[in-house]
Formats: C-alpha cells, sequence, structure tokens
C-alpha cells in the first residue's frame, strides 16, 4: 500500500519535472485509438528505458506479442489492461501506468518474504514507543544500550531538529538500530539528510547513468553520488539497518550507499531493488505512465543494485512465534557482540 500511496505522490513530481515533450500534446496531436498509444507508449520505452540489458528483455518481441492484442474496437479498460501488462515485462516498480479508473504496478516485494511485523515491536520490543517526526523509536531493553529508530517511508520528510533530538537521546547508546524494512521509498534528498548523521567525512558511494541516445545501451557519463558529513550532531558508533523484500528505490539506494561504511551493517533479505529513478509523461490518450531512465551503479561499477541489494547478515523472520523479531534480535546481538 505504501508503495501505491508513493507511486501516486510521485506523478505529480513526474509531471512537474518532465519536458515538454512528453506531457503537453496539442489537440491535433491527441488520440484515443488503441493502436496509437500503443505504438507511442512501446516507442517511449524503447527509447528511454535503462535497464534492458540487466535484465536481459527482447523489447521487440514483447512489441510483436502485444500489438497482436490490439484492436481497434477494444475498451479502455482492455487497452490499460494490454498497457499494463506490456510494462510489467519490464519487472520494474517504478514502472506504472496510470488511468482514470486503474494504475498498474508490478510488486516486487512478492518475490520475496514478508519480514516485518509492526505490531511484534510494538507490543513486545517498543511498549512505551515514541513518535518524533516521521519516526518511532524507544531504548531496547532496561540497560538502555542499543536504540531501535524505524523510519516507515522516504516518502517522509526529514528534518535537522528531529535528527538532532534522536542522535542526542541515544548518544550514549553502544549501537542504533535502523530499520527500513518495507520501507517503499521516497525522495531521494531524504537519503543523505539521515545517512549524513552517521559518518565522518564526505564519501563516494557510488554513481548514476542516465539514457541519452536512441541505442539500448546509450548513457551519458556517470555522476557521483556523495553522502556528506553532517557539520553537527552525529552518531558514528555501529548502525545496523534492517532490510527486505519490501525494501525499495530510495531505501536500495541508502543499503547500497551503506556499503561505503564499515560500521554500517545491513541485517535482513535483499532489497526489493529500484535502483533506477524514474520519469515519464502523458499518452495521447491523456493516461500518465513512468518507468526508470538511469541506472545506480555502485563503487565497483555495477548496476544490479535493481535487482535488489544483499543483506551483510541474512535473517528472516518467523511467524510461527509472532512474540519474536528474529532479525531484530540478530541486529541486537551483532550489536553486542562488538
Amino acid at each position: 500500500m505504501n508503495k501505491i500511496i508513493n507511486t501516486i505522490a510521485l506523478f505529480l513530481i513526474v509531471l512537474v519535472a518532465s519536458s515538454c515533450e512528453q506531457a503537453l500534446f496539442e489537440e491535433n496531436q491527441k488520440s484515443s485509438e488503441p493502436l496509437v498509444n500503443f505504438n507511442y507508449l512501446w516507442d517511449e520505452v524503447d527509447r528511454k528505458y535503462s535497464y534492458f540489458d540487466l535484465k536481459q528483455i527482447d523489447w521487440d518481441e514483447v512489441r510483436v506479442r502485444y500489438e497482436a492484442q490490439i484492436s481497434e474496437d477494444m475498451s479502455e479498460e482492455e487497452l490499460f489492461n494490454v498497457l499494463a501488462n506490456m510494462l510489467n515485462e519490464l519487472r520494474d516498480d517504478h514502472t506504472n501506468l496510470v488511468s482514470p479508473f486503474n494504475i498498474s504496478v508490478y510488486n516486487v516485494a512478492l518475490r520475496g518474504d514478508e519480514n516485518f511485523r509492526r505490531r511484534t515491536i510494538e507490543e513486545f520490543y517498543l511498549p512505551n514507543f515514541r513518535i518524533t517526526g516521521a519516526f518511532v523509536h524507544d531504548f531496547l531493553f532496561e540497560e538502555q544500550e542499543i536504540a531501535y529508530i524505524r523510519y516507515g517511508s522516504f516518502m517522509s520528510p526529514v528534518s535537522s531538529d528531529v535528527m538532532d533530538h534522536l542522535l542526542t537521546r541515544y548518544a550514549d547508546t553502544k549501537g542504533i538500530i535502523l530499520d527500513l524494512r518495507s520501507n517503499g521509498g521516497g525522495t531521494v534528498t531524504n537519503i543523505p539528510a539521515i545517512l549524513e548523521r552517521f559518518v565522518s567525512e564526505r564519501t563516494l558511494v557510488g554513481s548514476f547513468i542516465t539514457r541519452n541516445g536512441r541505442g539500448r545501451q546509450d548513457f551519458g557519463e556517470p555522476q557521483d553520488f556523495h553522502i556528506g558529513s553532517h557539520d553537527g550532531i552525529r552518531y558514528e558508533k555501529p548502525v545496523m539497518v534492517l532490510i527486505d523484500r519490501g525494501s525499495y528505490s530510495a531505501t536500495t539506494m541508502f543499503a547500497v550507499a551503506t556499503k561505503a561504511f564499515p560500521h554500517i551493517k545491513l541485517i535482513g533479505d535483499t532489497t526489493g531493488g529500484g535502483g533506477g529513478l524514474p520519469n515519464g509523461g502523458q499518452l495521447p490518450n491523456g493516461w500518465l505512465y513512468r518507468f526508470s531512465i538511469s541506472q545506480l551503479l555502485d563503487l565497483n561499477g555495477d548496476s544490479s543494485a535493481e535487482d535488489g541489494v544483499a543483506p551483510d547478515i541474512r535473517a528472516s523472520f518467523d511467524w510461527s512465534d509472532l512474540t519474536k523479531d528474529e532479525i531484530l534480535e540478530r541486529a541486537v546481538e551483532e550489536i553486542r557482540n562488538m
């Protein structure tokens, strides 16, 4: 559900940020004809989508298969289903089609088990939890050696005052557990707003490349992805970041960035991926679309974060015992043994 809400919100950004070629059609360019809209969408993806090679997608074969399903007398709903199914061939949750009656989603989280249960946290670990800004948090256990902080969505704003409060409250702990499970992503600028509080110096953590030509492997020069160091209250002791298949988009980018910092560890399951930045536009019939136009590269120049970032320590939630969170417990063990 969070991912769908994020998708709707991000479409507002898409319409503002997209160039004039995509969004506004002159009256004589508008068309409700199924084939016109099919061809327009296929060509836009062909010219701009960024992960054909990584995912080994034969987009020409996809065209043949789905064009055969287009007919002049098909209904809007039938057309929507064909176009949505074609987009889902990209296996990318940054890819959506939006009509007045439906929004298409791929739902990559279904490729893995669910590993987060909020009630278990609130009932058995944080019975008197606090809410400060976008964060749910408290000390774990009576000795107050470990702090738990949950950030549920990168769509939620991160203020400097809130981060100051959190890191001041937990300054004397041995370590912090930052729970990003089932965080479907959101605003990329919230990544450094959090992560720069845990590092001592500006650090290169990866780069982005963006499609810039008709060829499916035509990309511009890499744009460096840095995490700065906040000039103020910071926390540089161990940080355990909890992740799972529901950790998508900006959360995957956050996970990639942590690899540059030895005192930050990823615990749980592989993230859902979503390393590319999306952009989109408008079909001739007025429907909106978006898909990934860039790739996130790690420090080795590898783009595989699109399929997910593996944890440093693998753990899973045991749904047969809802009184315990094994992923959280593994993070606690890691901090206590340091």
